[in-house]
């Protein structure tokens, strides 16, 4: 293993750590613990409180977007293991303003146990909360088991609407029917080149051949559905759009956004040339690309692979989109 690290136990503390140095105005720690990441500015009472909570090795997701407009906060477990669920409830009390708070994290068995057994807490405490999955990943099983899917990058547009809804000062259910449209709307399929290193294993736990791509694997190296030769990136970008659109048809005058996700190790020029062909196939179709975003958004450790999302939208989506946020690692300023 080859790290620029110290010790692989210290590895998700020191990463909080360097990141609260680095933006100490804007994000703050509950009573110096690193497990529990929260907005540093003040937020206005009666507004509905949103958090998340997973494991590390994803950076930026989760804790990157935690700020204005986005979330309040969000718990941090281990590299790709889920947080404790008295951590999960301490983030909870902490993003009651009074209005009840938005549970939007992925699909994971321990997370949702653990975020579920939290819940139960802060409900007999008298906090309402709400909970909503993401689902986005179209490789992980059939839409007839859409409830099965993993949820990946997508999840990001989940937390920019839903956030731009709860400083609109949307109520609870409202915030939560956004988020869950959100999700709804969404739809990511995923490339891996490489495997990655969990720094307290030390050693790759899979491994993809050096002329070979999985196609569909998840962001804990979960299995793909097809290991094939190398493509280029515009087969690349066929199979996405293609398997994408089989499960949420588009059609001539639709709008999306596309959002290219880099898992780690990929170059953004390698991200451009596939944002390149996943423009020209929605344009042939008549798919209009609004707000694009390339970039890595939800990565996987140094894993080398991309991941596509296409986002539908309509006016209400749109403008949520719109809205202005402010995190680290997330900054909106249209209007």
């Amino acid at each position: 293993m080859k790290k620029i690290i110290n010790e692989p136990e210290s590895f998700v503390k020191e990463t909080v750590e360097g990141i609260i140095a680095a933006y100490g105005d804007r994000l703050k720690l509950l009573n110096d613990d690193f497990r529990v990441v929260l907005n540093a500015h003040p937020v206005r009472e009666g507004k509905v409180g949103i958090v998340t909570g997973g494991g590390s090795g994803h950076l930026p997701l989760f804790l990157g977007y935690v700020g204005d407009g986005m979330l309040d906060g969000c718990t941090v477990g281990n590299v790709f293991a889920s947080p404790a669920y008295s951590k999960m409830y301490d983030t909870i009390c902490a993003c009651d303003h009074g209005a009840g708070v938005l549970c939007l994290y992925g699909n994971y068995g321990g997370d949702k146990l653990n975020f579920n057994q939290a819940i139960e807490d802060a409900d007999f405490d008298g906090i309402r909360c709400t909970t909503v999955l993401g689902a986005d990943d179209v490789a992980s099983a059939p839409i007839e088991e859409k409830e099965k899917r993993r949820g990946v990058s997508g999840i990001v547009y989940a937390y920019k609407c839903a956030g731009a809804a709860a400083a609109r000062g949307m109520d609870l259910d409202e915030v939560t029917a956004i988020a869950q449209k959100a999700c709804d709307n969404v739809r990511t399929m995923g490339f891996a080149l490489t495997p990655c290193i969990v720094p307290e294993v030390g050693k790759a736990t899979f491994t993809v051949a050096e002329d070979e791509i999985e196609i569909g694997m998840g962001i804990h190296g979960e299995k793909g559905i097809e290991v094939k030769k190398m493509i280029t990136a515009d087969e690349l970008a066929k199979i996405a759009v293609d398997r994408i659109l089989a499960d949420m048809p588009l059609t001539a005058g639709d709008e999306v956004s596309v959002m290219i996700n880099g898992l780690g190790g990929t170059p953004l020029e390698e991200q451009m040339i596939t944002f390149r062909a996943v423009h020209k196939l929605l344009s042939d179709i008549g798919v209009t690309v609004f707000m694009p975003h390339i970039g890595e958004y939800a990565t996987s450790m140094e894993m080398a692979g991309l991941s596509v999302s296409i986002f539908k939208l309509d006016e209400e989506l749109k403008g949520l989109l719109c809205d202005p946020a402010d995190t680290p690692f997330y900054t909106n300023h249209n209007k």
